[in-house]
C-alpha cells in the first residue's frame, strides 16, 4: 500500500500532472479538502493528466480528482479502462444529485418541458417493451418448449385466485351502497323497478371493470413492480442476462399474459358479486323479489354490456402489467428508487385505466344501451 502522490512534468505541449500510488480513503492525506485544493492549484495550468500510475482508486479518490478538475473532463487524459469506468460512475452520480437539488429553482416552462420529455421517454419505453413482447411471442410460437408455463401459472394464481375474496367483497359492498342510494331517489318518483336497469348497466359495464382495475393496480401491479425492482437492486436481472436468460420472456411476458387472462375473469366475478349485493339491498329496501330481479336483469341489460366489460378487463390487465414491468425495469439500485417507482407505477396505472375507460365509453356509446 503506497500513499497518494502528485508530480508535475514540463513537456513541449505544456504542464502535465502525474498521479501515482493508492488514491483511496485510507491512503489519501487528511483533510481531503486540503488535498483537493492542492490538486486544483497544481492542475490549474495543466494541459494533460496522467492517471496510469495509480494502482488503486476508490470512489473517494475519484470524487477528489473530479472536483479538482472543476467537474469537467480535462482536454488530455491518460487513464486505465477500469479507473475511467469508476470516474464515469462518479460523474453520473454527481449529475443526478445536482439536477435533483436544482429542480425547485427551475423556471416553470423548463420544468414542463422536462416533464413532457420524460413522458415521451416512458412512452417510448412502453412501446419498446410491447415490441419485445411481440417478438417473444413469435419466438415462443416457433419454440413451444420454451414457453414459461410455470411463471405464467404462478402469476395467474397470485393475481387471480388470491384476489377473488377481496374483489368479491368490494363488489358486494359497492352493489349494496349503489342500490341503497338509488332506492332513496327512485322511490321519490315511483320508479322502483328501474333499479334493476340502473344496477345492471352501471355495474356490468362500468363499475365492475374499473373497480377491479384499481384493485389489481394497487395489489398486483405494485407487487410486480416491486418484484422486478428488487431483482434490479440485487442484480438478479444482470445474473439472468449473464446466464443467457431473456428477462422479457421470463419476467415481463408471463406477467402481461397472466393479467390479461385473469382480469376479465375477475371483472365477471366482481360484477356478479355487485349484482348480488344490489339484489339483496333491493329486496330489503324495496321488497323486490330475487326472481323478479333476475328475470328483469336479463331483459333490460343486453349481453353486449357483458362483452364490453370483459373487453375492458383484457385491456386494463394488459396495460397494468405492462406499466408495472416498465417501471420495475427502470428501478435504480437503491431503495429510494424502488419505493418511488412502485408508487409511480400504481398512480400511472390507475390514470391510464381511467383514460382508457373514457375512450371505451366514447367508442361504445351506442352499443348495449337500450333506448
Amino acid at each position: 500500500m503506497s500513499l497518494a502522490a502528485i508530480e508535475t512534468v514540463e513537456q513541449a505541449g505544456g504542464l502535465q500532472v502525474l498521479l501515482s500510488g493508492d488514491w483511496t480513503l485510507a491512503t489519501m492525506p487528511e483533510p481531503l479538502s486540503s488535498l483537493e485544493a492542492r490538486l486544483r492549484e497544481i492542475g490549474a495550468g495543466a494541459k494533460a493528466w496522467d492517471l496510469r500510475s495509480i494502482s488503486r482508486l476508490d470512489s473517494a479518490g475519484a470524487i477528489v480528482v473530479w472536483r479538482a478538475w472543476g467537474r469537467c473532463w480535462p482536454a488530455a487524459l491518460a487513464v486505465s479502462t477500469e479507473h475511467r469506468s469508476l470516474l464515469e460512475r462518479v460523474v453520473a452520480i454527481r449529475v443526478e444529485r445536482k439536477e435533483a437539488g436544482s429542480r425547485a429553482a427551475r423556471p416553470g416552462l423548463v420544468f414542463l418541458g422536462e416533464q413532457a420529455l420524460a413522458a415521451l421517454d416512458h412512452f417510448a419505453g412502453l412501446l419498446g417493451l410491447l415490441g419485445q413482447g411481440v417478438l417473444d411471442l413469435a419466438y415462443l410460437a416457433r419454440q413451444p418448449a420454451q414457453i414459461p408455463w410455470r411463471e405464467f401459472s404462478a402469476n395467474v394464481y397470485k393475481a387471480g385466485a388470491l384476489a377473488l375474496p377481496v374483489t368479491a367483497l368490494i363488489g358486494f359492498l359497492i352493489g349494496i351502497v349503489l342500490s341503497y342510494l338509488s332506492a332513496l331517489q327512485l322511490k321519490t318518483f315511483g320508479a322502483d323497478v328501474f333499479i334493476v336497469n340502473l344496477l345492471g348497466i352501471s355495474i356490468v359495464r362500468e363499475l365492475g371493470p374499473v373497480l377491479v382495475a384499481v384493485l389489481v393496480a394497487g395489489r398486483s401491479g405494485s407487487a410486480m413492480t416491486a418484484q422486478i425492482g428488487v431483482m434490479r437492486v440485487t442484480e438478479e436481472i444482470d445474473a439472468l442476462a449473464t446466464m443467457g436468460v431473456s428477462r422479457s420472456q421470463r419476467l415481463v411476458l408471463p406477467k402481461v399474459l397472466a393479467l390479461a387472462v385473469t382480469m376479465p375473469l375477475l371483472v365477471v366475478w366482481c360484477s356478479a358479486a355487485g349484482l348480488v349485493g344490489g339484489m339483496v339491498s333491493a329486496k330489503l329496501q324495496m321488497g323486490l323479489s330475487y326472481a323478479f330481479f333476475i328475470d328483469t336483469l336479463s331483459r333490460v341489460v343486453p349481453v353486449a354490456n357483458v362483452w364490453i366489460g370483459v373487453g375492458k378487463g383484457v385491456a386494463f390487465g394488459f396495460l397494468i402489467a405492462l406499466i408495472a414491468c416498465h417501471f420495475g425495469l427502470r428501478v435504480r439500485p437503491n431503495t429510494e428508487s424502488l419505493s418511488s417507482r412502485t408508487t409511480t407505477s400504481v398512480v400511472t396505472s390507475i390514470t391510464v385505466v381511467i383514460l382508457v375507460d373514457a375512450v371505451f365509453a366514447i367508442l361504445t356509446r351506442n352499443v348495449g344501451i337500450p333506448f
